[in-house]
C-alpha cells in the first residue's frame, strides 16, 4: 500500500468512527464559520455535494445558501473522454438518483459543462494540510476538473475550497504534479486560507 493509500484508509477510518450526530453537529459549525461565510457572500454559483462515507453534513450549508439566493451545484460523474465532474442545478425540489457509487445526483435539472462557470466549489476531501494539499477518495475527479486551474493564464475560477472534519487535518501530506491544491478549507474549528485569490 503506498502512503497515499495508507492515510486514506486511516483518515475514512477515523471519520466514519464519528458519530452521524457529530456529523450534524460538525456541519452547523461550519456553517457559522466567518472565513466561509465571507467567501459565500460574494459567490453566486457554488458546487457543494452531498455527505457520503463519514463526511461532514452538508445539509446546514446548503440550506444557508439557499436561504441567501444562491445557485447551488451537485457534482456529475462523467466518465468520457476520461473522468470529470459536470455540475448539475440543485434546488430544494430536485430529483435525485443515487450514481454508480450511490451518491445522489440531480436529474432533470441544468447542468454546467464547465466548471468555470462556478465562482466557488466546495470540495469534499478524505485528508488535508497547512499547505492545502488534499487526499479525495482515490478517483481522480476533482484533480480532472480543476486541473485547468494549474495551467499559466487560466481563468482563475471557481476558487476551492475544502470542507472536513478537523480531524481530518495533518501535518504533512504527499503531493502528486497532478493534485490540484485548495484555496482554503473550513472545519468545525476553523477556516484555513491558503492561497486565496491565487
Amino acid at each position: 500500500m503506498t502512503l497515499p493509500q495508507t492515510l486514506r484508509s486511516q483518515a475514512r477510518a477515523q471519520r466514519r468512527a464519528l458519530s452521524p450526530e457529530d456529523a450534524l453537529r460538525h456541519g452547523a459549525s461550519l456553517a457559522r464559520q466567518a472565513g466561509l461565510l465571507h467567501l459565500l457572500e460574494s459567490a453566486r454559483t457554488i458546487a457543494a455535494y452531498l455527505p457520503n462515507d463519514g463526511e461532514t453534513d452538508t445539509g446546514p450549508l446548503i440550506a444557508l445558501l439557499w436561504a441567501r439566493g444562491k445557485r447551488v451545484f451537485l457534482p456529475l460523474l462523467r466518465f468520457a473522454p476520461h473522468k470529470h465532474l459536470a455540475f448539475g442545478l440543485y434546488r430544494p425540489d430536485t430529483a435525485l438518483l443515487p450514481n454508480q457509487y450511490g451518491i445522489p445526483e440531480p436529474v432533470g435539472t441544468p447542468v454546467l459543462d464547465h466548471p468555470g462557470q462556478l465562482d466557488l466549489a466546495l470540495v469534499p476531501l478524505v485528508a488535508f494540510d497547512g499547505q492545502g494539499h488534499r487526499i479525495g477518495m482515490g478517483g481522480g475527479f476533482y484533480d480532472r476538473t480543476f486541473a485547468y486551474l494549474k495551467a499559466p493564464g487560466a481563468v482563475r475560477a471557481p476558487l476551492l475550497i475544502g470542507l472536513a472534519h478537523e480531524c481530518q487535518k495533518y501535518a504533512s501530506l504527499p503531493a502528486e504534479p497532478w493534485d490540484v491544491p485548495l484555496d482554503g478549507v473550513a472545519t468545525e474549528r476553523a477556516f484555513y486560507s491558503f492561497k486565496l485569490g491565487r
